[in-house]
C-alpha cells in the first residue's frame, strides 16, 4: 500500500486568516492534531505582531502545546530574526516564503522577489549551522491574483536559485487557488516540488491532488477544516480540508496513518474555535458509509 505524507497546516496557516484566536485555543487544536496520527504539523510562524497579528503569541502556545515525539513540528519564518527566534524556540524545520509573482512577493513580504532570494541565501547557512533544514515555499505558483498566470519556467528559476543555495526542500503553494489540473500538469512537467499546497478557492483542490499523485508527488499540505486564506490575496479562501483529503485517499487505498475520525473531531474543534461554520464537506457529512 502506498504511503501519502500529508502535513497539517491548520494551526498556522489556517488561524493567520481568522480573527485572533486565543492562545489556549490554538494549544488545544494543535495538541488534538498532535494525537490524529498526522506525521506533520506547521505549527506556528514566527513573525512581527503587526505584519501577523494572530500570530503575535506563537511562543507561547509553542511551549505550552504537547509535543509528540512522532511527530515532525515545522515554523514559517519571513527573514533572519524569525528565524532566529524558531531556533530558539526549539524548531529544526523551517519554512521560508518567496512568491514567484514580483507584485504579491512585495505586498506579501514588502520586497521583491529577488530581494527575497538574497534573503534566503543568507538564511540557509543559518539555520544549517544550528543543525536544521529549510523548505522553501513557492507562493503562487500556479498563478497571481495581481499579475495573473505565471509561467512555469518562472516557477523552475526560482527553484534552480534555491536548490543553488542550499535549500532542502522545495514546496509550491497554490496561493490563491487557481490551479487546475491542467496547469498543474504543465508546471510539472516543468520542476518537480517535493511537496504541494493547493487551496480549495474555486473546488479544483482535490483534483489536482489526484492529478499531482498520478504524476508521483505523495506529499502534501492541507488544513483541518478547510480553514485558511492568504491576508495579501483578496478573494483567496481556505486550503483544502485535511480530512477531505485523507478521507478520499483511504477510499482509494493509500495509507497515511491518520485517524480519520479523530481528525474529523479536530476540524469540530477548530469550528467551534473560530465561531462559524467551516468548509469542509466531510465535516459536514461524514465518512461516506455514514
Amino acid at each position: 500500500m502506498s504511503f501519502v505524507s500529508i502535513r497539517e497546516v491548520g494551526p498556522r496557516d489556517g488561524l493567520q486568516n481568522e480573527d485572533p484566536v486565543p492562545a489556549d485555543a490554538k494549544v488545544r487544536l494543535l495538541d488534538a492534531l498532535s494525537a490524529t496520527g498526522v506525521r506533520r504539523i506547521e505549527a506556528v510562524s514566527f513573525v512581527h505582531p503587526k505584519a501577523i497579528p494572530q500570530m503575535a503569541d506563537a511562543d507561547e502556545v509553542w511551549a505550552r502545546s504537547r509535543h509528540d515525539p512522532d511527530v515532525r513540528y515545522s515554523a514559517l519564518v519571513p527573514n533572519t530574526r524569525g528565524a532566529q527566534r524558531a531556533l530558539a524556540a526549539g524548531f529544526r524545520e523551517i519554512e521560508v516564503v518567496v512568491s514567484a509573482s514580483d507584485t504579491h512577493n512585495r505586498k506579501n513580504l514588502n520586497r521583491s522577489t529577488d530581494e527575497s532570494l538574497d534573503d534566503i541565501a543568507q538564511l540557509v547557512p543559518l539555520i544549517h549551522a544550528a543543525g536544521g533544514t529549510v523548505e522553501v515555499i513557492v507562493a503562487t505558483s500556479f498563478g497571481c491574483p495581481y499579475e495573473g498566470d505565471v509561467p512555469p519556467e518562472r516557477v523552475g528559476s526560482i527553484v534552480e536559485r534555491v536548490r543553488a543555495d542550499g535549500a532542502d526542500r522545495i514546496a509550491f503553494g497554490d496561493t490563491t487557488g487557481m490551479g487546475t489540473p491542467r496547469r498543474v500538469r504543465d508546471l510539472l512537467s516543468v520542476v518537480t516540488p517535493d511537496l504541494l499546497h493547493f487551496h480549495n478557492t474555486r473546488g479544483t483542490g482535490l483534483a489536482n491532488i489526484l492529478t499531482a499523485l498520478n504524476l508521483g508527488v505523495t506529499e502534501f499540505d492541507a488544513s483541518v477544516g478547510g480553514l485558511g486564506g492568504c491576508p495579501y490575496a483578496p478573494g483567496a479562501s481556505g486550503n483544502v480540508a485535511t480530512e477531505e483529503v485523507v478521507h478520499m485517499l483511504h477510499d482509494m487505498g493509500y495509507e497515511t496513518g491518520i485517524d480519520l475520525d479523530a481528525l474529523i473531531a479536530a476540524a469540530a474543534l477548530a469550528q467551534e474555535i473560530v465561531g462559524r461554520e467551516l468548509p469542509s464537506g466531510v465535516l459536514k457529512a461524514g465518512l461516506r458509509t455514514r
